[in-house]
């Protein structure tokens, strides 16, 4: 299987250069790809949106005008009030688990010492009954009327 292909490129009034690619006997339609020409030899293509948006020029004491900008500053005003609240519920949230955890913390020392007095005394009495029982080899043998002997 033998692959061949071309490329074709042209250049646009725009400063855009296209790319045709055409292979052969891979069965594959390409798209042709956008490339932007500069005379710097780089940069980024500007899309069509941001174009426009910078050619048209804006009178600044439209009504229009006012009314985005007292939409957007209303929308800046709220985004930084809702902001100032998340931070605001954060640091009330970890002032809540440290006042949490101290009061977790006084109880495991609580419970340690609880557990530490609990065993000692289960000891002492472990103790106190080792030594009243007798080792099994030295027990009081008593005589059996009915044992007559070996």
């Amino acid at each position: 299987m033998s692959k061949t292909s071309q490329q074709n490129t042209t250049t646009e009034a725009n400063g855009i250069s296209v790319i045709h690619t055409q292979a052969h006997t891979s069965g594959l339609q390409q798209v042709p790809q956008l490339v932007p020409v500069s005379p710097g030899g780089g940069g980024k293509a500007v899309p069509p949106s941001k174009q426009s948006k910078k050619n048209s020029s804006v009178d600044r004491n439209s009504d229009e005008y006012r009314q985005r900008r007292e939409r957007n500053n209303m929308a800046v005003k709220k985004s930084r009030l809702k902001s100032k609240q998340k931070a605001q519920d954060t640091l009330q949230r970890v002032n809540q688990l440290k006042e949490e955890n101290e009061r977790l913390e006084a109880k495991i020392k609580l419970l340690t010492k609880e557990l530490s007095v609990l065993k000692d005394l289960f000891l002492e009495h472990a103790h106190n009954l080792a030594d009243n029982v007798q080792p099994i080899g030295t027990e009081n043998t008593t005589t059996n009327p009915d044992n007559t002997g070996p």
